[in-house]
């Protein structure tokens, strides 16, 4: 799954879709569609994912495997 890192992120700090999508300013059913892969995720999206869970954009890409953020 190619968003399954966001999924996992959002599980490990016990919020469910509904509570994401209300802090990223949209619906629960478009934020799903991101975590199932069906829609890409703008990069504004990517930003704020990044900045909330306090992680790279690359890790959440699963591009690496290192969490933190870079300053």
């Amino acid at each position: 799954m190619m968003y399954r890192r966001i999924r996992d992120l959002r599980e490990d700090n016990d919020l469910n879709q509904t509570q994401v999508a209300k802090m990223l300013g949209m619906s629960q059913t478009g934020y799903s569609k991101y975590e199932t892969g069906e829609n890409d995720i703008p990069t504004a999206v990517l930003i704020k994912l990044a900045e909330f869970y306090g992680t790279s954009i690359d890790y959440l890409l699963d591009q690496t495997d290192e969490r933190r953020r870079y300053q």
